[in-house]
């Protein structure tokens, strides 16, 4: 007998029966691991391909569970990539809505800054009302009842915030 005949998973016809009995099981088995019907195709192709290459180390009667895990392997593979992809998706959209400019970055700081030191220079009548006006949604009447004043009282506060911020920083 010639030693370096092929022999086992090698021999081809082996190869194809075993190919024809285990491919479209195997091909069910990724579908329904991945949901993708052309996914589970290439790994099923790639586990095949990856069983050819090494049938000289892979006993006959291990050649299943070699497919399986190879398969399986790859399988897992995919998945976590797929959840890379995900994540820098995430960061690239979260990043992309960022502004792209430094110096627009650095002019809307400064101006946060300056905001924050003109509604920090307002009296707390004013600075309260214009808060919970601006920050907080609340509608006139509501400030007026929390604070126990009337909504021409409020609307006087608020006037006033506005006339305050406005000297210091311009227009909002």
């Amino acid at each position: 007998m010639d030693e370096k005949a092929p022999h086992g998973i090698c021999e081809e016809r082996t190869f194809a029966s075993f190919f024809k009995t285990h491919a479209k099981t195997l091909t069910n088995y990724l579908y329904y691991k991945f949901g993708n019907a052309e996914m589970a195709n290439d790994v099923a192709q790639d586990a095949f391909v990856k069983l050819w290459e090494n049938c000289a180390n892979v006993p006959p009667e291990k050649a299943k569970s070699f497919l399986y895990t190879v398969a399986n392997n790859a399988s897992l593979n995919q998945l976590a990539h797929q959840k890379v992809v995900l994540k820098y998706a995430q960061r690239a959209g979260a990043e992309s809505n960022a502004p792209e400019r430094p110096d627009f970055v650095l002019e809307e700081e400064q101006f946060k800054k300056k905001l924050q030191s003109a509604i920090d220079r307002l009296s707390e009548g004013q600075r309260t009302a214009f808060l919970l006006n601006r920050i907080d949604g609340k509608k006139y009447n509501e400030i007026a009842d929390m604070l126990g004043i009337s909504v021409k009282a409020v609307e006087k506060r608020i006037s006033g915030a506005l006339v305050s911020l406005r000297k210091e920083i311009g227009n909002i």
